[in-house]
């Protein structure tokens, strides 16, 4: 991994300033543990609530010696410091995205940024332009393209291996919101109530919570943009008013088709997350649940099963990979491969030098742009009834 990279790069670790992910948080752990993963970052400085008293007790009960009540303090204190920190990560509520990735930005400093990248796509595509303009990183932990076979899964579909692409298909189902949660507000997590909130979690929540997911998976498995949608979008409880589930019928920019299911009704299922991709020669189909296999079809031959850890790999699967054959490596190492990618994105800035490009597989800015376009044409379709195109007001990809 590039833990040996950073320090040839640095010297030492990358410094990283957390924002969110207080005692009790859901995600808060998981960037943590997969930032500590590879002994790429020295977890140096957080805010990690808007309260100031649970803030710094969490700072002190994850052995975090610089604690915080203020983001915007944070910044000031650490941009000043002879060791302050390089990079900020944000595990909040989407609302606050904005607010926090560009006062980072304009102070100098990289990002790493819990998706969706904002509510809305005016303010993401300013976020892109202002990394950009500032010239520093802004990462996405999409997560799931940091499975060393979905990586694998890119690398057989972009390189041709199975012919000209046809058909793909994607689902992420869930069952978190089959029961109505709505009528019982004091009984649903805080973590349930800002996400059903529309000013706080987005105009579609499943789009904005687990459809940017699939919409990301989608695109980075084929390397292609989504141009156009037919989306039923809505609440599927009787009385529900937040967005539950969306069916999309897509077309890609090549002409390619696809469908997307995404749902939280889907009772009984925990996360349920698939691809499949058809070419004219053959198809790949991997899935959550059996993470370290992918599988590769032939037109009249026997089904291919590649295994994380083997060396015919692709350079993409092998860099996102830790143990060999037979040592399963799953959800918490895939969140690590983003934060690892970013370290060495960070260090090579620093540094001046040229990252690996395999590093800069990482999903960034405007793959957080893309998602927040598509949610914007799955919704103009659902109020039409008919397709709506995907539109993009930059051409980065």
């Amino acid at each position: 991994m590039s833990q040996a990279v950073v320090f040839k790069l640095l010297g030492r670790r990358v410094r990283l300033g957390l924002i969110g992910g207080a005692q009790g948080s859901l995600i808060g752990p998981v960037h943590r543990t997969a930032a500590r993963l590879d002994d790429c970052f020295d977890l140096a400085a957080g805010v990690f609530s808007s309260d100031p008293e649970r803030s710094l007790n969490s700072a002190h009960a994850f052995g975090i010696k610089r604690g915080y009540t203020d983001v915007q303090a944070m910044i000031e204190a650490e941009t000043v410091r002879a060791d302050g920190i390089d990079a900020v990560a944000i595990m909040t509520p989407n609302d606050s995205h904005y607010e926090y990735a560009a006062a980072a930005l304009d102070a100098g400093l990289d990002v790493i940024c819990d998706k969706p990248l904002t509510n809305d796509y005016d303010s993401a595509l300013a976020l892109a332009r202002k990394a950009h303009d500032r010239g520093r990183i802004l990462s996405l932990t999409h997560n799931y393209s940091g499975y060393p076979m979905v990586r694998e899964a890119r690398a057989t579909v972009t390189g041709g291996e199975i012919g000209a692409l046809r058909l793909v298909n994607v689902r992420y189902v869930q069952g978190s919101l089959s029961r109505p949660v709505e009528a019982e507000p004091d009984k649903m997590a805080p973590r349930t109530k800002w996400r059903l909130d529309t000013a706080k979690g987005g105009k579609s929540h499943v789009l904005g919570d687990i459809g940017v997911h699939a919409h990301q998976l989608m695109s980075f498995v084929c390397g292609r943009r989504i141009a156009a949608v037919l989306a039923d979008v809505g609440p599927s409880l009787p009385g529900r008013t937040a967005h539950d589930t969306a069916q999309v019928i897509l077309k890609f920019d090549d002409g390619t088709r696809g469908q997307m299911l995404v749902s939280k009704v889907a009772t009984g299922a925990q996360n349920v997350v698939s691809i499949e991709a058809y070419g004219e020669d053959g198809g790949i189909f991997w899935n959550q649940a059996e993470a370290n296999d992918l599988r590769v079809m032939r037109l009249n031959r026997a089904d291919e099963v590649r295994t994380r850890g083997l060396p015919s790999l692709h350079p993409h699967a092998q860099r996102a990979t830790r143990l060999p054959t037979g040592h399963p490596e799953a959800f918490f190492e895939a969140f690590a491969n983003i934060y690892t990618d970013f370290a060495e994105l960070v260090a090579a800035r620093i540094a001046g030098a040229e990252p690996d490009p395999l590093a800069q597989l990482t999903p960034n800015a405007w793959t957080g742009v893309d998602g927040l376009a598509f949610i914007d044409a799955c919704l103009e379709s659902t109020a039409t009834g008919t397709w709506a195109d995907v539109v993009y007001e930059h051409d980065r990809f």
